[in-house]
């Protein structure tokens, strides 16, 4: 790779890291070019992109950029998963991929600049989808509403109920 090839690169990858607000570095030795396409392809379902770069290119590319703080896990040969949305897919498609293919290893990630380790882009795997989460907060707050219209329409409900048993009592007496 030349010199120019090798600018444009880096100038590309940096505009890529401005934009991305959560990231993942892979171990992806072993892999064959099939798995890593499978991989590629899971992963662009969730608008990621899986990119190989060498890590001195990665460095300079990261540079001023929240993709900063994971500069010290820049060593041996590494993929980098970009991502400018929703983290929870993403984490979802690689954590699901390296249970079944024991040759991925997630080394650790960075989340709108703070770094995440192994662990927590697991739990964040473990996460609803944004979408569900939505649905979840719109059924509590429709819950709310409801209990609130059930408990103040029970106090006129009562009254009438007491006026009803009051009518009955009269016409029976």
């Amino acid at each position: 790779m030349n010199r120019r090839t090798k600018e444009q690169v880096v100038a590309e990858l940096h505009e890529k890291l401005k934009e991305t607000k959560w990231a993942v570095l892979t171990d992806y030795r072993g892999m064959n070019v099939e798995k890593m396409t499978a991989l590629r392809d899971a992963l662009r379902k969730s608008n990621t992109e899986l990119r190989v770069v060498k890590n001195t290119l990665l460095r300079i590319a990261s540079q001023d950029t929240d993709l900063n703080v994971l500069e010290e896990y820049f060593k041996g040969p590494i993929a980098v998963a970009l991502n400018a949305e929703d983290p929870v897919d993403p984490s979802k498609v690689l954590v699901d991929f390296a249970k079944k293919n024991a040759e991925l290893e997630i080394h650790c990630g960075m989340l709108n600049g703070k770094l995440l380790s192994k662990d927590q882009i697991g739990a964040l795997a473990e996460l609803p989808s944004r979408e569900v989460l939505i649905g979840q907060l719109l059924s509590v707050l429709v819950g709310a509403q409801t209990g609130l219209v059930n408990v103040l329409s029970g106090v006129p409900r009562s009254f009438v109920q007491v006026l009803n048993a009051y009518r009955q009592s009269k016409e029976s007496a």
